[in-house]
């Protein structure tokens, strides 16, 4: 495999793997235009390049209120069985066409109950559409295996309510949980009851941490919770000096805890300053095991093809560096070992291979 840098066809054909997206920001522009209009939810605007933007514009604003209105417009139109079958399916159908192998997706189904569903019936509504999806883009032969990741929102009270569901329905197509929101002022360790049921259960779970706040909340998910990965994790920088690692730095790296980084994501909520100095690429170089991820498609104008643009144009990576997050990512998917075996030996590293 080549060490030069690679031009943007080539990215667009790489295998990708992708960890840490959420369903309500990656919904297409149009689709929030015409979901909207059948619900009767008046949009900033109606024509879905404006609209693109607008949610770009808001998001890079700094301004909290501007961001979190962006989602106030997806869930909107996510209310529905229709809006949520139709979101699902076209969420799997555009990680094919961006050449993603492996996928989780993460979304919390309280927020959806809006239109008299229930939480299980949001779970077994979004999964039909993910299960849609996955089937065409089999027929279409640009295959995709997408997970679901079910979110508590950590500001309110049914986190132990998701997890529940994330129990119940293990063997229907979610893999794993994750508490979402406002992370500074709502600690993981709030909802203890919720995590000491996953680990009973054997279910996996991830958290964000250490993107709003700093290393209490990483120790905290980690070692007081017991999550398995962390959601963004770039204030974990917060605890290496000059190179040298401290204790919960070296006990993430050195146990293999995935990093879930969303370098766009983060230059937006003010986590990171610049793609070139986003701490992935140092935290790669020291060896922890960083993957790389979208976050929020739509909100961020992004795909797994242009975050990886990003930093081979503006941090230096390599074919090589593409290949270890993705290697990574896959690595640490809530799937059985010998299933991620086979995605990396059958799927990544030939995919690698045929593209370079």
């Amino acid at each position: 495999m080549s060490s030069t840098r690679i031009d943007a066809e080539t990215l667009r054909r790489l295998p990708k793997a992708v960890l840490h997206d959420h369903l309500d920001g990656a919904l297409r522009p149009a689709t929030v235009v015409e979901l909207a209009e059948a619900v009767g939810h008046t949009l900033p605007t109606t024509d879905p390049d404006e609209l693109a933007a607008w949610y770009v514009e808001a998001a890079n604003s700094g301004d909290l209120v501007r961001y979190i209105a962006t989602f106030e417009h997806t869930l909107a139109v996510m209310q529905t069985r229709e809006g949520l079958l139709r979101t699902a399916e076209e969420y799997v159908l555009d990680l094919a066409a961006d050449g993603v192998v492996y996928g989780e997706v993460r979304y919390a189904p309280e927020l959806n109950t809006g239109g008299g569903l229930t939480m299980g019936e949001v779970v077994e509504t979004v999964q039909e559409g993910l299960a849609a999806g996955m089937a065409k883009a089999a027929a279409a032969g640009t295959p995709v295996r997408v997970g679901t990741l079910l979110c508590g929102m950590r500001m309110f009270d049914r986190v132990r309510e998701a997890a529940d569901l994330a129990v119940a329905f293990r063997d229907a197509g979610v893999v794993g949980f994750d508490i979402a929101g406002a992370e500074d002022g709502f600690p993981p360790a709030d909802h203890l009851d919720a995590f000491a049921h996953l680990r009973r259960e054997n279910v996996p779970f991830t958290i964000h941490a250490g993107e709003a706040h700093g290393l209490p909340s990483i120790h905290q998910a980690l070692q007081v919770c017991g999550a398995q990965r962390i959601g963004h994790g770039v204030r974990i920088t917060d605890d290496i000096v000059d190179g040298k690692l401290g204790r919960l730095a070296g006990w993430v790296r050195d146990r293999r805890i995935a990093l879930e980084m969303c370098p766009t994501s983060n230059l937006q909520t003010g986590a990171a300053t610049s793609i070139a100095e986003h701490p992935i690429t140092a935290l790669k170089g020291l060896g922890f095991r960083v993957t790389l991820n979208t976050d929020n498609r739509l909100v961020s104008g992004t795909t797994m093809t242009r975050e990886m643009s990003l930093l081979v144009e503006q941090a230096g990576w390599t074919a090589e560096d593409l290949r270890t997050v993705t290697v990574n990512a896959v690595k640490s998917a809530f799937l059985p070992f010998g299933e991620r075996n086979a995605l990396i030996r059958d799927v990544v590293l030939p995919g690698y291979d045929a593209a370079l």
